[in-house]
């Protein structure tokens, strides 16, 4: 979906005149922004293009994770499609079951005292987004057919390049 789609269809959830009292915009852009940017002049630079520019020119994608937060979520990057040519779909299988079990040890350990300290939560919270990065790569590779790319995927326990290893 792109960027014109998605203000168009929160838009569709409120008001753009409210949108643009609020945000003390003309309504006008406020429904350019819902259009296609074309060569005609229609449409305009919207905010949800302005902030991608700006994390690809940062490489920092603490924007995002700034917007989950305060939606009431968590970013965790989905892993590069490694799905050209060969997968075992048992052995992934198996790796994300393994890694989950493992994940209940760590929450079940921690728990043991009726208190899950700071340093506990950031473990679990990292192991966590480790295991959905590797599932997500594993869903990847089913939906575009081509399981014997997985063997290509850092297991969990590896960990992808940007978490280091699980522990």
């Amino acid at each position: 979906m792109e960027s014109h789609e998605v203000l168009r269809n929160a838009f569709a959830k409120t008001s753009p005149k409210a949108v643009a009292a609020d945000l003390g915009i003309s309504l006008s852009l406020v429904y350019k922004w819902a259009e296609k940017q074309s060569e005609d002049g229609s449409g305009s630079r919207n905010p949800l293009d302005r902030l991608l520019k700006i994390i690809e020119l940062s490489g920092d994608s603490g924007i995002v994770e700034w917007l989950c937060q305060q939606s009431g979520g968590y970013f965790v990057r989905n892993p590069q499609s490694f799905c050209d040519d060969g997968y075992q779909l048992l052995p992934a299988t198996n790796e994300i079951i393994g890694q989950f079990s493992s994940l209940l040890h760590k929450i079940s350990a921690a728990a043991t005292d009726h208190s899950i300290s700071a340093e506990e939560a950031r473990e679990i919270r990292e192991f966590w987004d480790k295991l959905k990065s590797y599932a997500e790569g594993f869903v990847r590779c089913c939906e575009e057919g081509d399981y014997d790319q997985m063997l290509h995927i850092p297991k969990p326990s590896q960990g992808p390049a940007r978490y280091g290893a699980l522990r």
